[in-house]
């Protein structure tokens, strides 16, 4: 015992000396918020259908999938064990079921899934190499349930990651096994507050600032960071949107992806030797279509929605395809002012930390004239991102603090804190089943069952703003509301 709490009081000190050189594993998903990207070119030819991906894989998926671009974060043998620092009486019901069950309760309580149509067993959110080394990838947050469905492209509203890795460092020190970076960075730095969302924006600003604009490791003190959580945006988006993020600063490029990647390990060369294969992924995630609406759907309605949402909402939002022939999507950015959205995001990222990545070989800076990209260095507002298969990616807003499109549509009844309580789809309302409370209960031990919980009364959490449907009467709100399935 005595050596456990020296071990901690060391890591302690270590991560305040590591605190510069934070390397997460959990990089992958920095972002991508608002995200997609921009038009086809020579060098980018027209990728596969969905439909066509998921009979053959595509060889973007299997990089995600199956080739690690990080140091691995845990081992088999750790993730077989953490069931043992549960909270009772969770750990006395793992204790008493086989290995495989267990397995299972680890991935409903991390909000991991299997990947849909292969048989491995394997996460869709990690590469598990043959000696039992998980790695994290970039459908850790991208690739999540439709609704009990997994599906590579939807935002993962169950991820648990702070969760998780507190629970794995436990088991580490238990195991007497090294930690990863993740491991001590998670001591450091907030992950995720609430299941769902996480810490993402701040990682990448935060890796960034320890390169050069040729991508070599420099010292410099650490930057300015303002903590807040953010929801992942669906990558059926990809395809539409010119431009990355969810204030749309970076223009869109195979390159810009392989920021996430930006470990100590992996200097200037890994990342000319890794282009082409980043190239594939970009395909694959501009191949990426939503999934059709397979409820009823009241066709009447949805046509008197359609045509309120074309005088309502297509001027920001686009025509979205589907049941709509209006395919232009316009990238519009509103400002903030207007919107009156959680502002937390936009402010997050200092003016630095965007002409840093403007200048850097992610932006193709300092190369050929032709191939620099454009960085928008002081966006003033968020951009609307297309709507297609909205009715799978609650919950909405950047932020994920409305639970349903009933609750966008109609801003005055929007919970105040509110927990998801079942997989399955609000079919009503259209999004999560919840339930709504007063506060987070104080006397919930499991930080893993609190987190559950989103209080929109925190930093950066706010459910306010986008009040445009409150132009609307309620039943041109139900007639929108019907439309948006269709998409």
């Amino acid at each position: 015992m005595f050596k456990a709490s020296d071990r901690l009081i060391h890591l302690r000190v270590r991560v305040q000396i590591v605190f510069r050189r934070l390397v997460f594993a959990s990089v992958l998903f920095f972002g991508l918020h608002g995200a997609a990207l921009g038009t086809e070119t020579a060098d980018h030819p027209s990728p596969p259908t969905r439909e066509a991906s998921t009979l053959t894989p595509h060889p973007g998926y299997l990089l995600l999938t199956e080739k690690a671009y990080l140091p691995p974060d845990f081992d088999q043998e750790t993730f077989d064990s953490v069931w043992k620092v549960w909270p009772q009486p969770l750990r006395e019901q793992a204790a008493d079921v086989s290995v495989e069950e267990r397995r299972q309760m680890a991935f409903q309580r991390y909000g991991l899934t299997k990947r849909p149509g292969d048989d491995s067993g394997k996460p869709l959110q990690y590469v598990v190499d043959d000696q039992g080394h998980w790695t994290m990838n970039c459908l850790a947050c991208h690739g999540g349930s439709v609704y009990g469905r997994p599906t590579p492209g939807a935002p993962n509203n169950l991820y648990a990651l702070q969760t998780l890795s507190e629970e794995i460092r436990k088991t580490k020190l238990r195991m007497g096994k090294t930690l990863t970076r993740m491991d001590l960075g998670s001591l450091a730095i907030p992950l995720g507050t609430t299941h769902g969302t996480t810490n993402a924006v701040v990682f990448g600003v935060a890796l960034m600032n320890f390169r050069d604009r040729h991508l070599n490791i420099v010292n410099a003190p650490p930057p300015p960071v303002v903590h807040h959580d953010m929801d992942a945006p669906p990558w059926w988006y990809f395809h539409k949107r010119p431009y990355l993020y969810i204030d749309g600063f970076a223009q869109r490029g195979h390159r810009g992806l392989m920021q996430f990647i930006l470990v100590q390990e992996n200097g200037p060369e890994k990342f000319r030797q890794w282009e082409q294969d980043f190239r594939q992924i970009y395909d694959y995630l501009m191949s990426l279509r939503p999934p059709p609406y397979e409820g009823p759907i009241d066709h009447g309605l949805a046509d008197r929605g359609q045509a309120l949402f074309r005088v309502n909402c297509a001027e920001c939002h686009g025509g979205n395809g589907g049941r709509d022939s209006v395919e232009r999507y316009p990238n519009h950015r509103e400002p903030l002012d207007s919107i009156g959205t959680d502002p937390v995001r936009l402010r997050a990222i200092p003016l630095e930390g965007r002409q840093r990545y403007a200048e850097s070989w992610f932006a193709a800076a300092g190369e050929d004239p032709e191939s620099v990209q454009h960085t928008i260095l002081d966006p003033d507002g968020y951009v609307a991102p297309p709507l297609d298969g909205i009715w799978a990616s609650a919950p909405y807003f950047h932020n994920g603090s409305v639970p349903t499109l009933w609750h966008v549509l109609n801003p005055e009844q929007r919970p105040t804190v509110w927990r998801r309580i079942a997989e399955e789809i609000d079919a009503e309302k259209v999004g999560l089943r919840i339930e709504v409370v007063h506060q987070i209960p104080l006397t919930e031990s499991d930080f893993a069952v609190r987190r559950q919980y989103f209080d929109t009364r925190k930093a950066g959490k706010s459910n306010a703003g986008h009040d445009y449907p409150d132009s609307l009467t309620p039943s041109e709100k139900q007639a929108v509301l019907e439309y948006l399935k269709t998409l």
